[in-house]
């Protein structure tokens, strides 16, 4: 291959892989960006070797460089706890797991009033530790550090709830809408909302097929999180909204132009 082609197709990878580390972690894109200048630097040829550089650099930055910047940014890690805890690690070593610290107290408060039951709250995506306006894609609106997703609760076979999920990714496995409910997913997909039922492509495999959605469960866990006042808006299907009697205001439809809710509820603060 000509010489000078070579060059070009190396450069124009190494910016797709920039585009898609970013994209996927905020990070990762200047870490591979810093990796590459140490390869240079220090003369590192050997494929293993930069592997292994470039996830210890990564790693480095994750768990002990990003969160002592975020935190001039006005945004924190998720605080886990007994109840709280990530659906995915993935969402952590992504650094999708960043929101200001009243959406952490708002967790806090709603965990509170789960005691006495095995409940926990177990999150999907918050936002990225930088920058308001910045997209954590596929999401809309998790760009401020104000949003948060929540896994949706389920049960046994014989009614006993459980902390497990029906995805590895906690997305995409939906709560259908029985025969007598409103089927707003087949609605925005009628008006050309292609988009709406895209996180069945993001399970990244489906699991725990014999469990069933937990009535009792999610509805304790959105009653815990509309105590607070803070909460300024909760999103969930609209059939789903009907099944667990949830007449709270702030409890809202989401619009076509999102995807569908009942593979897991979506909260915000003001």
């Amino acid at each position: 291959m000509n010489k000078d082609l070579s060059q070009l197709l190396k450069k124009v990878t190494q910016v797709v892989v920039f585009i898609v580390l970013t994209a996927i972690t905020q990070i990762g894109g200047v870490v591979f960006c810093i990796s590459i200048y140490l390869y240079r630097k220090y003369d590192i040829r050997t494929g293993w070797k930069k592997v292994v550089l470039a996830m210890l650099s990564y790693l480095a930055a994750t768990f002990i460089i990003v969160p002592v910047l975020a935190s001039l940014c006005g945004r924190e890690k998720v605080i886990h706890s007994d109840r709280i805890k990530p659906t995915s690690y993935f969402t952590v070593l992504s650094n999708r797991n960043y929101v200001k610290p009243e959406l952490n107290q708002l967790l806090a408060s709603a965990e509170k009033k789960l005691v006495g039951s095995t409940i926990e709250l177990r999150y999907l995506d918050a936002n990225f530790p930088f920058f308001d306006g910045f997209p954590l894609l596929p999401h809309l609106s998790h760009n401020d550090g104000k949003k948060l997703d929540l896994s949706l609760v389920y049960e046994t076979l014989n009614g006993q709830i459980v902390n497990e999920k029906k995805s590895i990714s906690g997305y995409g496995v939906f709560e259908e809408p029985m025969d007598n409910e409103y089927n707003q997913s087949e609605m925005c997909l009628s008006k050309g909302y292609f988009q709406y039922d895209y996180p069945k492509y993001l399970t990244f495999g489906k699991i725990n097929s014999t469990l069933n959605f937990s009535h009792i469960g999610t509805k304790k866990i959105i009653d815990a999180l509309l105590a607070d006042h803070d909460l300024e808006k909760l999103f969930i299907e609209p059939h789903l909204k009907r099944r667990l009697s949830l007449n709270d205001q702030r409890v809202r439809f989401h619009g076509c132009g999102a995807v569908r809710h009942d593979d897991h509820i979506h909260i915000q603060i003001k």
